[in-house]
Parts: C-alpha cells; sequence; structure tokens
C-alpha cells in the first residue's frame, strides 16, 4: 500500500458514523511529588500539585474516534452527579454526540482516581456501581438506539463492555439484531460476564486473558496454529465473522473466513497501558468499517495500541502523527 492510499483512508474516516453503546466513565488523575515515607505507616506521601480530569471506559473509545474524525455518538447510563457532569462536558468539548446519554437517579457515575507521582501510579480509588441498569433503562436506551439508527445510519456500533452493568443481556441482544437486520457492521469488546453472549456480531476482539476464562481454555502457547483453534471456538459458540485477539507483547491475531494472520507488535518504549485496548478497538472498528479490509484493521489498530502506551495515563491516537507513522511502517 503506497503513502497517498493510506492518506486517503485516514481523510475517509470523516464520513464513517460510529455509534459505541456501553460503560463510560471518568478517569481523574491527582498528580505530585513524592518526597518521603508516612511516619504513620509504611506508604509514600504524595504532594498534590494538580488534578486533571479525563474520560475513560467506552468514553475513552468514543474519544479516539473522534480524535481520528469519525462522527461519533454515545450510548450510556450516569448518574445524575458532578462526575457526570463533568464527563458529559469533557465529551461535548470534543465534539462528541452525548444527546442518548441517559442519567440515572439510581447510579452514580463511575470514577476512577489515580494519585500519580514521578510518573508511576501509587494508587487507585474507584467508585461506581456495577450492578445492572434498571429495566426502564433498558428500554430507553433500546429506544434512543432506534432512533438514531432510523435517524442517523451508521456504519458500524462498538459495544464496549467493562462489567459496569449497561450492556445487559436483553441490550446486547436487541442492538446486535437492530444492526443486523438494518445492515450495520458490529465490534464487540467483551469483559468475562457477557462473554458468550454477542451472538452474530461481525468483530469479536478479546485479549489473550480473556479468551482464556470465557471459553474455559488453556492456550500453551501464542502461535497461529493454537490461535486458529480459539477462533474456531470462539466462531462455534458466537457465530461471529470475524476474531480478533489482543495478545499484548505478542502483537494481535485476526482471522476472517480462510484468512488468519498473527502479527507482531512493532517494539516501543512502554509507559503505561491504561486504555491501550479502546485505542485497538476504535482503530481496528473505524478502518474495517471505511474499507471492509481487516488486514489493514489489525495492522493499523496494532501500530495505534503501541503508539499510545507510549503515554502515561488513558489518552486518543493523535492522528496526524498515527497516520505518519502507518506511512512509516506500511507504506
Amino acid at each position: 500500500m503506497d503513502a497517498t492510499a493510506i492518506q486517503n483512508i485516514f481523510q475517509s474516516f470523516n464520513q464513517t458514523k460510529i455509534g459505541v453503546v456501553g460503560d463510560i466513565m471518568l478517569d481523574t488523575y491527582w498528580w505530585g511529588s513524592v518526597d518521603r515515607i508516612s511516619p504513620e505507616a509504611p506508604v509514600p506521601i504524595v504532594s498534590l500539585q494538580r488534578k486533571e480530569l479525563r474520560v475513560g471506559g467506552a468514553a475513552n473509545v468514543a474519544l479516539n474516534l473522534r480524535s481520528l474524525g469519525a462522527p461519533t455518538t454515545l450510548f450510556a447510563v450516569i448518574g445524575k452527579d458532578a462526575e457526570g457532569a463533568d464527563l458529559t462536558q469533557l465529551l461535548q468539548k470534543e465534539g462528541i454526540d452525548t444527546k442518548y446519554i441517559h442519567e440515572s437517579e439510581q447510579r452514580i457515575t463511575t470514577n476512577k482516581v489515580r494519585v500519580m507521582g514521578r510518573n508511576q501510579q501509587m494508587m487507585r480509588l474507584d467508585h461506581e456501581h456495577t450492578q445492572d441498569i434498571l429495566a426502564t433503562e433498558e428500554d430507553q436506551l433500546i429506544a434512543n438506539f432506534k432512533k438514531y439508527v432510523a435517524a442517523e445510519k451508521p456504519a458500524l456500533i462498538i459495544l464496549e463492555d467493562y462489567n459496569k452493568g449497561v450492556l445487559t443481556e436483553k441490550v446486547i441482544r436487541t442492538i446486535i439484531q437492530l444492526c443486523n437486520e438494518n445492515g450495520i457492521l458490529t465490534s464487540v469488546d467483551p469483559k468475562q460476564k457477557n462473554f458468550l453472549a454477542y451472538q452474530h456480531c461481525t468483530l469479536f476482539k478479546p485479549n489473550l486473558k480473556e479468551v482464556k476464562e470465557g471459553l474455559k481454555i488453556n492456550i500453551p502457547s501464542v502461535h497461529l496454529t493454537e490461535l486458529n483453534k480459539v477462533h474456531e471456538a470462539l466462531h462455534a459458540s458466537l457465530h461471529n465473522t470475524i476474531s480478533f485477539i489482543t495478545l499484548s507483547e505478542h502483537g494481535v491475531y485476526y482471522a476472517k473466513g480462510d484468512q488468519q494472520k498473527l502479527i507482531p507488535t512493532h517494539i516501543r518504549t512502554i509507559s503505561d497501558v491504561s486504555g491501550a485496548g479502546d485505542t485497538v478497538i476504535a482503530v481496528a472498528s473505524l478502518v474495517y468499517a471505511t474499507t471492509q479490509d481487516m488486514n489493514l484493521a489489525a495492522e493499523l489498530a496494532n501500530i495505534a495500541g503501541g503508539m499510545v502506551c507510549e503515554l502515561v495515563g488513558t489518552a486518543p491516537i493523535h492522528k496526524a502523527s498515527f497516520e505518519a507513522e502507518a506511512i512509516r511502517l506500511l507504506a
């Protein structure tokens, strides 16, 4: 593939509408310096200097899509609280459509507070509810989704599961069925609880640990032969079109029909893996929706995942830098 072809693909992202359904959260960073150990307990004392708010979970997937230029709409349930207001404001500032986000009186907005010292995470505090959303909230989310599909006719829907209760079996089943009836591609980033609920999705993207736990199988080595067996097991259970498995330092693997490939990582200086999976699912889904080329989608997602690991904390991929790196490595 030449540089011009890659540039054209990156330009076409601006016309590819994507919807994201799932668990959104606020990532709060307290940055400080560490100079001494507490006399009260053997723990470091962090002298706090600044506070930073970022979006996390499915919201970070949406942010990555928007950073690449794709018109992006979010479907989620948050609390009617200060954290929810902060999260919505951050999303709107980035141009993400938030009008279908439901504010619940029964829930709190998930907030993960990370205490950072010397560019390292010292502690994380999680404030969240993880029970399933109420039946009335399921119905509201589905009604909003139907309205969106009829009005916008998106190219692809990403179901981003963080086990926080938004993606119930009913929501999963209904959304995938609606998408299949309307010729809309679906892409799934699963967690263990509903691992086998995503029947008849287009693209299924677990990581290696999630595959082992979800299928309850042992994968003795990361080789093409073993991974092909995993794809066969996934397809037998889910009837998915594509299996796309992230393998940490080993790269990524995909299988679609009789096409299978293990793509190794590009050597990087790793600072933080937070949010890398969000970037990978966003890039793979967007590229596949735009080109229908899974090999290219996997190659570009592999590059993007490595690039965001060079950053500290959850952060979206930068389009211009990503395009330049894609040209350098693939053209």
